[in-house]
């Protein structure tokens, strides 16, 4: 009787088992497949950065084209002529290869009267309060990049206390009183070749990790090793069965 009893009981934690490895292999299966997704999505985002970073520069359009720009456009160089209001400049939290410290926005007042933000470049912390300038008229070529509201994670822009943690275009715009068309992207402007002084420009980031591929052969090699878990099961079973039908035999 106890003999009998323990054959349920048996296959009814191979049952479990086995529900439990065929469910965590095709899990292991979707996530290696979203990672094959990830790989193919970050290819074309490399690609087209560097697409767009290759492209001559284009003159900045006026602004009832400014829509025309999508997410597909971004790190596109563009040209603007105009004057910088230095005045109403805003600094940036901001971390580089160069070390923690400030992206300062420059707005740039085009010929037309349009305002677009110019990332002039970073500046250490001790320089915070008395960034250079130069000169106020400028032909500037940079990149487009788009806005980026609200903050950054566990910090949001304060404009009331001029703290700012993220390149927020139109709260950045509405603190400083720009008055006219502001464009709703900035640009990051390109360094000067030979240039070594502040602000520091072209630190814009333009290498972005991929180890999808990495990640989606871990998950298919945690697929595999649930599979040959599940063989080894099925074939253990079978064999326990074989062996009580001999012993029942004998």
């Amino acid at each position: 009787m106890e003999a009998s009893a323990r054959g349920p009981r048996r296959r009814g934690v191979l049952a479990v088992m086995l529900t439990a490895f065929i469910v965590a292999c095709a899990g292991f299966v979707a996530l290696g497949a979203w990672q094959l997704e990830r790989l193919g999505w970050k290819q074309a985002l490399i690609a087209r950065v560097e697409r767009n970073v290759n492209a001559a520069p284009l003159p900045l359009p006026a602004p009832s084209q400014w829509h025309v720009f999508t997410r597909a456009d971004e790190y596109r160089g563009l040209q603007a002529r105009g004057r910088y209001a230095f005045e109403r400049e805003v600094l940036v939290a901001a971390t580089t290869e160069l070390g923690s410290g400030y992206w300062v926005l420059t707005p740039l007042l085009t010929a037309g009267g349009a305002w677009v933000l110019v990332n002039r470049g970073f500046v250490p912390p001790d320089l915070r309060t008395q960034v250079p300038r130069g000169e106020p008229q400028q032909a500037v070529t940079g990149l487009l990049r788009f806005t980026e509201p609200g903050g950054r994670l566990l910090q949001d822009n304060d404009p009331a206390s001029g703290r700012w943690y993220s390149r927020d275009v139109a709260a950045i715009a509405a603190k400083q009183g720009l008055q006219g068309p502001v464009a709703p992207f900035f640009l990051d402007a390109r360094a000067e070749q030979g240039a070594r002084g502040w602000p520091r420009a072209g630190l814009t980031v333009l290498q972005f990790r991929n180890h999808h591929l990495v990640y989606a052969l871990t998950w298919f090699a945690l697929a595999a090793i649930m599979a040959a878990a599940i063989a080894y099961l099925l074939l253990d079973a079978r064999r326990g069965r074989r062996l009580a039908r001999d012993a029942t035999r004998c």
